[in-house]
């Protein structure tokens, strides 16, 4: 009889996993089931818009979900439509892959205040996911900070900081186009508490701010070293040199700042973290920081007008699954959350790593499974599908099917303007509405 098994959420990791389990498992039949009607995860929703290449991934996604023991139970939201207890009611084998998607808290005075967002949510809005869209973040006034020194914050300040000619041929959705378009934003802070040398900026993401037409980055009154720290590991050694380099590159910027007038200037603030969110009638006003942490009396007052933070994610519960509240993630042992079921990606590790760093997690769970398989260590024999599709029938649930996905797909595909790979639907009633064509 072939194994029964569950994998929830269609996103690198999730996908990752379908693709190691189909062809190592030797008589198995995989159900992947995602709460969206749209597929693939943070490759659609937090990959950022520009970077096209990235997204690519998803053609070897396409080719798993096409084999014949796989198929998609979009549309279905583990918790709410189906109870984790009736998902191991039917599955021989379950693995979350659930990702992390709820922003982490500053924990400072006014964070609660309109006009702050969490980059989860903020990533999510350009990238047309239907959740950010509920409340949409609205850009107003001329300076915006962003707290963080990783990618996620630099994706953000490139997007903003590129002209609507830069942004046209990406797949940013028509709402927050336009609200980037005519935002008039002129300063940018990318602002971080550590040094130049403890920034998570990787060289090729960094190294496109000086590539932006109508941008320039700007470092002041820091001491940048010239070479790293001489005990770091030789790869990691490579790209802190190559980052302090286009630091110091940057930080010669000043006079082009003055000179390009109409620039949107991209200040790069370190050993700055933020203390208070002032306000007036209810909206962010400014930014209170406090320098080089250890001197109590050396704060400064940025004029900003949006605040988004990027400093990390947290995964979201899942009712009767165990979670690390601390941690922000699937309680586990080594990827084991109870016999026959297991935790992949960053529901599993946190938000760390990218795209490839899924690929490597997902064979180190995938070998676990299948030595845990050869040693009889959970039950088999469970029905799976049928056992599942009874309970949509009895829940009059609206399910999308990979065939469906692909209609909503080309849709998309097929209403994008100019240049634009797609234009995306918004709402999951849109989205619906396309697999009834």
């Amino acid at each position: 009889m072939p194994l029964q098994i569950a994998i929830v959420g269609s996103g690198p990791a999730g996908c990752f996993i379908a693709e190691l389990l189909s062809r190592k498992v030797e008589d198995c039949r995989i159900d992947i089931i995602e709460r969206l009607p749209s597929l693939f995860g943070l490759v659609r929703a937090g990959v950022a818009p520009d970077h096209q290449g990235t997204k690519n991934v998803i053609r070897q996604f396409e080719r798993t979900l096409e084999k014949d023991n796989i198929r998609v139970l979009a549309n279905l939201n583990l918790g709410t439509d189906i109870r984790y207890d009736e998902l191991k009611s039917c599955y021989d084998l379950v693995v979350i892959a659930t990702g992390a998607s709820d922003d982490r808290k500053l924990g400072i005075p006014g964070e609660d205040t309109e006009g702050v967002y969490g980059s989860s949510h903020f990533v999510g809005w350009y990238n047309g996911h239907p959740a950010s869209h509920k409340n949409p973040p609205e850009l107003k006034g001329p300076s915006v900070a962003i707290i963080g020194h990783g990618n996620v914050a630099l994706d953000i300040a490139r997007l903003l900081a590129k002209s609507p000619n830069e942004r046209a041929e990406t797949d940013i959705c028509a709402p927050a186009m336009y609200q980037l378009d005519n935002s008039g934003i002129t300063d940018i802070y990318l602002i971080g508490r550590g040094t130049p040398e403890q920034s998570k900026f990787t060289p090729p993401e960094l190294g496109e701010l000086k590539t932006l037409s109508t941008a320039v980055p700007i470092i002041s009154d820091t001491l940048i070293p010239e070479f790293p720290s001489p005990d770091l590991d030789p790869r990691e050694a490579r790209a802190k040199q190559m980052n302090l380099d286009l630091f110091r590159e940057y930080s010669e910027n000043g006079d082009k700042a003055e000179r390009s007038k109409d620039k949107t200037r991209i200040h790069l603030l370190f050993n700055h973290s933020p203390v208070e969110i002032c306000s007036e009638e209810g909206r962010i006003t400014s930014l209170k920081l406090q320098k080089d942490f250890n001197q109590s009396d050396s704060k400064i007052s940025l004029p900003i007008n949006t605040l988004i933070t990027a400093i990390g994610y947290r995964s979201r519960e899942i009712d009767a699954i165990p979670f690390d509240a601390l941690q922000g993630r699937i309680q586990h042992q080594d990827g084991l959350i109870e016999p026959g079921v297991y935790a992949t990606g960053w529901c599993r590790r946190g938000p760390n790593g990218v795209i490839p760093t899924n690929r490597a997690d997902a064979l180190e769970i995938s070998k676990r499974i299948l030595a845990d398989i050869d040693a009889g260590s959970f039950t088999t024999g469970k029905v799976g599908q049928a056992a599942m599709d009874r309970l949509i029938s009895e829940k009059k649930l609206n399910v999308v099917s990979y065939q469906d996905w692909k209609k909503i797909d080309q849709a998309e595909q097929d209403r994008a303007e100019g240049n634009k790979p797609r234009e995306k639907f918004l709402t999951e009633a849109e989205m619906l509405q396309q697999t009834l064509a």
